[in-house]
């Protein structure tokens, strides 16, 4: 199935988005999935202050990751970042209806700058 994940770090430190991203890659890829994309988005204001693990947020680093994998990859991410203290929030939506016809219709991720 293909996923989209978007997600929301702590600001302040590229590394620990890296650091995440990488983890999260890895995970994918052990469990036999395929990477389609990756997009750091950079450091926006939140819609409204987030209180997570103790720490109250207003900004976060977002980034997005578009990957192929099993429905029990798909689980594994999402458990794994949502015990990851660095995390604010996270999202990912199953793109398409599982077919090879509808899944080649969506290329590359496309961003707007």
């Amino acid at each position: 199935m293909l996923y989209e994940l978007i997600g929301i770090v702590r600001p302040g430190n590229l590394a620990e988005v890296k650091e995440i991203v990488l983890t999260t890659g890895q995970l994918i890829l052990q469990q036999k999935g395929v990477i389609r994309g990756i997009s750091n988005w950079g450091v926006f204001l939140l819609p409204k202050a987030i209180s997570v693990h103790q720490m109250r947020h207003q900004t976060g680093h977002y980034f997005a990751m578009r990957f192929d994998s099993s429905i029990q990859t798909q689980q594994a991410v999402r458990n794994m970042l949502a015990l990851d203290p660095r995390m604010i929030r996270h999202s990912s939506v199953k793109l398409g209806d599982g077919k090879l016809e509808t899944m080649s219709r969506f290329g590359a991720p496309e961003w707007s700058s």
